[in-house]
């Protein structure tokens, strides 16, 4: 049965996401820490397909991951990016299985610039089978772990490649969906909860405040506060879980959470570039007034033209507009059925007949 309550998370962290790319508010980081909720509600999901089906776990989630990617990656920009003149080079093929970053080039540089993220969870995949019986037999030890290695990293000044850093920057809120999947989070007194949590965010927003970066009080652009603050919202986020109920609009969101990030910064993009090229107002109120329903109408558009690839890697039936209840079909009854009068009629019957 599904999680509902995962669901509402995954749905707000979605658009949480388009919207902070849409207007950059370094205050949305601080108030829902999107990218680490997405990775702890991957990594419950994920410890539950490995209980469910072992191994065969990651090609699940790999088919269902991967094929997204492609439509835009390797039909699309790819094929722009060779016809601009990008000499190939065996790079570009890193996007169909993109474990390091893959090459892109001249404006495909931006509008696949949020492709990290599938990279990152590609490695949190393949890692899982490993890292989910070292998480069952050391719990508290392999969710701390990704957090010492990032505080290495930052106060010694170490640049590890990019997918070790991420790593150790999501890995402690991968963990945590573990922890959460396996009921350690369900289990711990709310006070300890909450007192865990405060422990966490307190440092945190010490070391913001003390630490800001280039935007500010941006969490993406401050290492150690992001992990912390993120692991505080986390632990309360799926250690407290209300019942929710079924609503189409989730349903819609988390059938087609992939294909929203993924083309969301192209869409977005383009429109700002359109507006900056016709001198419409990009920033503030008339700016975000006029951008928004623009990408959201066009991001619609994208879905309906490509979301179906979500369902098809998922395994479901192809629609539009996922969610629709499909009415259930009613068999005719059998001939002798019809045909044989019900037990009742022809007691009654045969009452008639002796009185009369």
């Amino acid at each position: 049965m599904r999680n509902r309550y995962l669901d509402l998370l995954r749905a707000i962290a979605t658009v949480r996401v388009v919207i902070y790319h849409l207007t950059g508010w370094a205050a949305l980081t601080v108030v829902f820490p999107a990218m680490s909720v997405m990775f702890a509600l991957a990594g419950s999901l994920m410890a539950a397909s490995l209980d469910r089906s072992g191994v065969w776990a990651v090609e699940r989630r790999l088919r269902r991951l991967l094929p997204s990617l492609w439509v835009l990656a390797l039909l699309i920009a790819v094929p722009a990016m060779l016809i601009a003149g990008t000499p190939f080079d065996v790079h570009l093929l890193l996007w169909g299985f993109p474990l390091v970053d893959p090459e892109a080039t001249g404006r495909w540089a931006e509008l696949l610039s949020h492709a990290w993220y599938l990279r990152d969870f590609l490695w949190f995949v393949l890692l899982s089978p490993l890292a989910l019986p070292a998480f069952r037999r050391f719990p508290v030890v392999s969710v701390i772990f990704p957090y010492a290695v990032l505080l290495i990293f930052e106060i010694t000044g170490v640049k590890p490649v990019n997918v070790v850093h991420d790593l150790a920057l999501y890995g402690g809120a991968w963990m945590l969906g573990f922890a959460h999947h396996d009921g350690h989070l369900s289990r711990l007194p709310r006070r300890w909860l909450w007192g865990l949590a405060a422990a966490l965010a307190v440092p945190a927003a010490a070391w913001v405040v003390t630490h800001p970066g280039p935007r500010g009080y941006d969490l993406n652009d401050i290492p150690i506060g992001n992990a912390l603050w993120s692991a505080a919202f986390v632990l309360v986020a799926l250690g407290c879980s209300p019942l929710v109920r079924e609503h189409r609009v989730l349903t819609v969101l988390n059938s087609r959470a992939l294909s929203v990030y993924l083309w969301h910064i192209p869409v977005l993009v383009l429109v700002t570039r359109f507006g900056e090229t016709h001198g419409l107002p990009i920033a503030g109120a008339a700016g975000y007034g006029w951008r928004l329903p623009v990408v959201v109408v066009l991001l619609g558009v994208v879905l309906a033209l490509v979301g179906w690839v979500e369902d098809v890697a998922a395994g479901r039936r192809p629609s539009l507009l996922p969610g629709r209840r499909l009415p259930a079909p009613v068999s005719p009854a059998p001939a002798a059925v019809l045909a044989e009068p019900p037990a009742l009629d022809r007691a009654d019957g045969q009452v008639a007949a002796a009185r009369a």
